[in-house]
């Protein structure tokens, strides 16, 4: 690859990390347990966060080629369970489209009528409008891929994060009522509520996604040197502006009002409302609707890269390798506009916006867990068979630091992947049943679906 196509340093690999890892999104989950979400996501960090940037780390500097998680996974399994894995990481982003887009949409509700937030028609057509929107950015390649995915972050995600944690922060100290109380027996869980625990999935899924900027390795001018310095400094941006800002939710907006696809503006409603600054809320929207974009946007070119390399390598048929003048896997990108674009009408049959957001977020979050237990599990096998690789950085501590840091990581995915089939009670899902058929189903036909494309396309070699 030339030295023009190198567009991608190290501001702006934070950039794409954080606006693929911190989405204003996740802050409605993490404020459903109030103060004692601090103590969920220092857990998380510790088991799931913090390993997988460590893990990246080393993995991504030891290949760092175009295909990340796919080239990782391929090296210490084969081909088959990275095709697995691939395919996993693009399916779960699938159903996690149209929940980014459902959070833009109702965002933009709030500069005519936030009722409209609730009407499943306008919900469904505005997320598939969206998405083939910034489908069409993608298609003009990385270069302007990044540079939006670096003004989103800034502009539409840190921004606004920022802003609700200054706003809550007045809110606490100008003595005004708190809807949720910091001590140390809120700090912990005092009881744990089965009922609403699957929210813990998506607090590790609020915290996925360092892996995926090591996709576009071989754009970044110092792979090696930049990447695993802009995976640490991502944890810190993301672990603050997370946890202060869901706190900012939490402390006014009450839990059984909290809507958990515009829970964020809700609270800024509320913020607004209180300073008599009505201009602001229009300001705050358009900004949030950049970050969700940008968010979106940063994650739809990923995945199909790894796709791209799987189709190279003979897992997949070869016109998913098509790449326009741009270098943007043009074949694929339609492909996964079409197929939102289908799953985004299940907005219509579900009872509710929130069941539907609720049940697609779900079905990312396990899914996603399952490609993040490969990933520690490779990172294990790749650190026993092949350690000749040079790697700029390596996880501290030999053997033992690196079974401690992926073993803990796989206990956390595994464990809250159980966790996740207990449907919550704030959340409307209709008939018990048929949800827990079309979560399980649906994951077990989803990690079947490539080891049935893999066996025929070998078949016919």
């Amino acid at each position: 690859m030339t030295s023009r196509n190198k567009v991608l340093g190290f501001f702006q690999v934070v950039m794409i990390n954080v606006i693929a890892v911190d989405s204003i999104r996740n802050l409605p989950f993490s404020a459903t347990y109030g103060f004692t979400l601090v103590f969920f996501y220092l857990l998380a960090a510790l088991f799931f966060f913090i390993p997988g940037a460590l893990v990246s780390a080393e993995l991504g500097t030891g290949w760092p080629t175009t295909g990340g998680i796919y080239v990782w996974v391929r090296e210490a399994f084969g081909k088959r369970i990275a095709l697995l894995t691939i395919w996993l990481n693009w399916i779960y982003n699938i159903f996690w489209y149209p929940t980014i887009m459902a959070l833009i949409a109702g965002t933009l509700t709030y500069f005519f009528n936030p009722h409209l937030a609730t009407n499943k028609l306008f919900m469904a057509s505005t997320v598939i409008l969206l998405f083939w929107g910034i489908t069409l950015i993608n298609c003009f390649g990385m270069k302007l891929s990044s540079f939006f995915s670096s003004l989103s972050a800034t502009v539409g995600t840190l921004l606004p994060m920022l802003i609700i944690v200054i706003l809550g922060a007045w809110w606490i100290w100008g003595g005004h009522p708190l809807e949720t109380r910091f001590t140390w027996k809120e700090f912990f869980p005092s009881t744990f509520d089965l009922s609403n625990v699957a929210y813990l999935t998506n607090v590790l899924f609020g915290l996925i996604g360092l892996e995926m900027s090591a996709t576009h390795a071989e754009e970044m001018h110092h792979p090696t040197r930049d990447y695993p310095r802009a995976v640490f400094v991502s944890v810190v941006i993301v672990l603050a502006t997370t946890i202060f800002a869901s706190l900012a939710i939490a402390v006014v907006v009450p839990n059984d009002d909290l809507n958990l696809v515009v829970g964020t503006m809700q609270a800024f409603a509320t913020f607004i409302q209180k300073l008599d600054l009505p201009w602001l809320l229009p300001l705050i929207a358009g900004a949030i609707v950049l970050g969700g974009l940008g968010g979106a946007g940063a994650w739809i070119i990923g995945p199909t890269k790894g796709l791209m390399v799987a189709s190279r390598d003979g897992t997949l048929p070869a016109f998913l390798m098509h790449a326009n003048k741009y270098g943007a896997p043009f074949n694929m990108l339609i492909i996964q506009a079409v197929v939102v674009t289908l799953l985004s009408i299940g907005f219509i049959f579900m009872p509710t916006v929130t069941s539907s957001f609720w049940l697609f977020s779900l079905v990312s979050a396990q899914l996603a867990l399952v490609v993040y237990i490969v990933l520690f599990a490779s990172a294990i096998a790749l650190h026993h068979r092949k350690p000749e690789v040079p790697r700029s950085y390596r996880i501290p501590g030999g053997k033992i630091g690196m079974w401690l840091t992926a073993g803990a990581g796989i206990f956390a995915c595994a464990l809250v992947i159980i966790l996740g089939f207990i449907p919550p009670t704030h959340t409307p899902i209709g008939n018990l049943f048929l949800y827990e058929l079309l979560l399980i189903g649906g994951m077990v036909l989803f990690i079947a679906i490539p080891f049935v494309i893999y066996r025929v396309r070998m078949g016919k070699k």
